[in-house]
């Protein structure tokens, strides 16, 4: 049966005012002095770095979707920021180049704020009572982690404001009648949510498998309903899946839509990028060249694999092995990328503008000479200078002007076939089109690279090496730029295959996933799913001045939603047996109302089991969805009880106040951390409720007047004891950009 909708215009009027009330009350929460620390916390400089970079149409790289930074690059625009602060450490100052990080700080906020009437709704919509609606909504409101999460330039808190309105719309359309007007609004809504859910991060995949979980269920209980036509189903099904799939991908396309739109310029990402999605870019948009490749030709090559890197050489030697200038493989287009092909059977110094072009063709053997240095591409069998693989051995750049070269200059060109394109360019080597290999004639070894680095003197490029038994895509290579004197304006030309949205919008989901993947790297706060639910430990954001940002969970909120987790998973366990002993408790009215926990137990469940596959850093706020679902099971797991089961309002309602004020005591108790307060050590120590909490007591002073007794530093605005002025410590901790986060 059809049921009203919940939602704020239909809620009487008392209750209103204490749905009101409750907002009042979380915009102070999450609103407390938000300009506080005036400096960079954590990921704020991933998240802050981005809204520069698509100020600027710097193209970057990161492994979540691109909503929620294009909500906050929108706040921060719409506030006058030009992209010219960078936010590249924690503990950068905003205040003397006057960023407006307030206003970008606002939109998670005020998204916080509105996750509370949203869990105030949701649970009426599940049919609790106005007390246990507000209890839900008030735990949320205390509860440390969402409070600190909604306070700073991060993902998290719109990731659970896109998930609480899905959880919403779809209570919504659960109690609606078939193909009514609210019935299509919440169907499309809960579509909708999810299609922002999943573009802030890839976690909402796991909101999505939920509704998908639940859709399947109602589908198998209308099969039935006998009352429900064959026609009638195919529409059930059929709008379902316009409305919780179409919507949704549709809504995730369009966002990366506006994210290529904004990023029109390379930047630090795109190498991240094949050379067709490089060339879609503002200056890396390359002219047309000669398809024909000969004797003579200026060349770049470039690597198929590894991004894509030019094969590089500049006028600095090796510090060991040869001591010969140095080849490496570059991400950027350089002079120094340009090398001279000559033919390995004539002298030097040939004019190859006196006859015909002579064209490169499969099992020519060829010296590469650089242009810039005079130095030809050389390989001999002496260990690389990093890699100590006996396969390997070093590529250097050998020789001087005059200097006709030795034997170790010579390469032989194999064409891969498999990778080149059809037709001429599997025959003859052609500009883009053709794919080869290039194996040193005395060893037999391929030119090879790889990711892995090379020291500062080489300026961190990648290095480049000649193996014996190289994978085949790290020894491929093609020409990308060309030019000879007898190929001129009618010569036939290529460039890349352009790109549309579709191959740009796929590739990019690869190289998010693979990179993703592969940030298994250990960081100093990062842990396990396993430790989560009991709150073990948390994250250091922030430590300068003697305070301190610590993310960390109101104990009160995490411990009973997780004990309700429990409680419920063993009841399900206890009725199974007790059904397949003969007992039928489903035919008992408590059962079946506790049975509505279930649900949300699936949707907590959804948003946790999974992080237990995954072996990439892992932190606590990945827990924070799965939170959200849990605290719904607490109060309707509470609401049933008080309802169903004891039914003695007195004493309900005596738990529900018991609980809050020890929700509340705690905040409060923990606040100094959520905000970036002035704190005692005594006070802290007295805090640490578990042993793991790691937070640094020892960075607090010991009494309030010490913090009294500071002074500012000059064009910072920001207090610094007068003994420490001079040496603030910051922690620096935020590793290298995309890689604190995940899903």
């Amino acid at each position: 049966m059809s049921k009203q909708p919940v939602k704020f215009a239909t809620l009487p009027g008392q209750e209103k005012a204490l749905l009101l009330f409750l907002i009042g009350v979380a915009v102070v929460v999450r609103l407390y002095k938000l300009w506080q620390p005036t400096s960079v916390v954590f990921d704020e400089v991933h998240f802050g770095g981005f809204a520069t970079k698509y100020i600027k149409g710097r193209y970057f790289m990161d492994v979540h979707p691109p909503l929620a930074k294009l909500l906050i690059t929108l706040a921060g625009f719409l506030a006058g920021f030009n992209g010219d602060f960078d936010f590249k450490d924690i503990g950068m100052d905003y205040l003397e180049p006057g960023v407006p990080y307030v206003a970008m700080r606002l939109l998670p906020a005020i998204l916080g704020v509105l996750v509370i009437p949203i869990c105030y709704m949701t649970l009426r919509a599940y049919g609790c009572q106005t007390s246990t609606a507000s209890l839900g909504a008030a735990l949320l409101i205390f509860d440390n982690a969402l409070a600190t999460q909604s306070r700073f330039i991060l993902l998290d808190s719109p990731l659970i404001f896109f998930t609480a309105l899905t959880v919403y719309a779809w209570a919504n359309f659960q109690n609606q009648s078939g193909f009514d007007g609210n019935w299509f609004y919440y169907l499309f809504l809960t579509g909708l949510g999810l299609g922002a859910t999943v573009s802030v991060k890839w976690v909402g995949l796991f909101t999505i498998a939920w509704v998908g979980v639940h859709t399947l269920s109602n589908l198998w209980d209308l099969l039935e309903d006998l009352t429900v036509t064959p026609a009638k189903y195919a529409r059930h099904f059929a709008y379902r899946a316009l409305f919780l799939i179409g919507v949704p991908a549709v809504f995730y396309m369009a966002m990366f839509a506006i994210h290529f739109v904004c990023l029109v310029n390379p930047g630090d990402g795109d190498g991240f990028m094949s050379s067709e999605f490089q060339a879609t870019l503002n200056n890396k948009r390359m002219a047309d060249v000669p398809a024909d490749v000969a004797y003579g030709s200026h060349i770049s090559l470039r690597h198929l694999n590894t991004q894509g890197g030019y094969l590089h050489s500049h006028d600095h030697l090796y510090p060991g092995g040869s001591k010969q200038q140095q080849v490496t493989l570059y991400p950027h287009k350089d002079d120094n990328n340009v090398w001279r092909i000559e033919n390995a059977t004539t002298e030097e110094n040939v004019d190859y503008r006196a006859a015909a072009p002579i064209y490169l063709e499969d099992g020519s053997v060829i010296k590469l000479k650089h242009v810039a240095t005079h130095r030809r591409l050389h390989s001999h069998d002496i260990r690389p200078p990093v890699t100590e693989a006996e396969w390997q051995q070093e590529v250097s750049a050998y020789g001087y002007e005059e200097f006709a070269g030795d034997a170790n200059d010579f390469f032989r060109v194999e064409i891969v076939e498999s990778k080149s394109k059809k037709g001429l360019a599997r025959e003859r080597v052609r500009t883009i089109e053709t794919k080869f290999k290039l194996v040193h004639v005395l060893s037999g070894c391929s030119l090879f690279s790889h990711k892995v680095k090379l020291p500062s003197w080489a300026f961190e490029q990648q290095e480049v090496t000649c193996a014996k038994q190289g994978t085949l895509p790290n020894s491929i290579w093609y020409i990308e730029h060309n030019e000879h004197p007898m190929l001129g304006a009618d010569a036939e030309k290529v460039n890349y295959e352009r790109f549309g949205f579709f191959r740009k919008f796929f590739e990019l989901q690869a190289v998010m996933w693979t990179t993703n993947a592969g940030l298994t790297a250990s960081h100093t706060w990062d842990s396990r799913p396993s430790s989560w639910p009991v709150l073990r430990r948390g994250i250091n954001f922030w430590n300068t001045e003697h305070k301190q940002v610590y993310l960390i969970g109101n104990p009160v909120v995490w411990w009973a939603s997780s004990a309700v987790v429990a409680v419920f998973l063993a009841f399900k366990v206890v009725t199974i047996v007790r059904w397949q002993r003969g007992y039928n408790d489903y035919a008992r009215e408590g059962v079946q109302q506790f049975n509505r926990v279930g649900l949300l137990v699936a949707g907590w469940a959804l948003h946790y089991f999974p992080f237990f596959l995954m072996k990439r850093q892992l932190f606590l706020h990945h827990y924070l969805p799965a939170l959200y679902f849990a605290v719904l099971a607490l109060c309707v797991a509470l609401d049933t009880v008080a309802t169903r089961i004891v039914r003695v309002k007195l004493v309900s309602q005596a738990f529900n106040v018991a609980l809050l004020a020890g929700t509340v005591y705690l905040y409060v108790m923990l606040s100094p951390l959520a905000y970036g307060d002035k704190w005692t050590r005594d006070k802290c120590e007295n805090a640490r409720l578990r042993p793991h909490w790691d937070f640094d007591c020892n960075s607090f002073y010991a009494t309030y007047p010490e913090y009294d007794a500071t002074t500012l530093v000059p064009n910072a605005n920001v207090s610094v004891p007068a003994d420490a002025a001079a040496s603030a410590e910051i922690v620096v901790d935020a590793g290298t950009p995309a890689a604190h986060d995940e899903l």
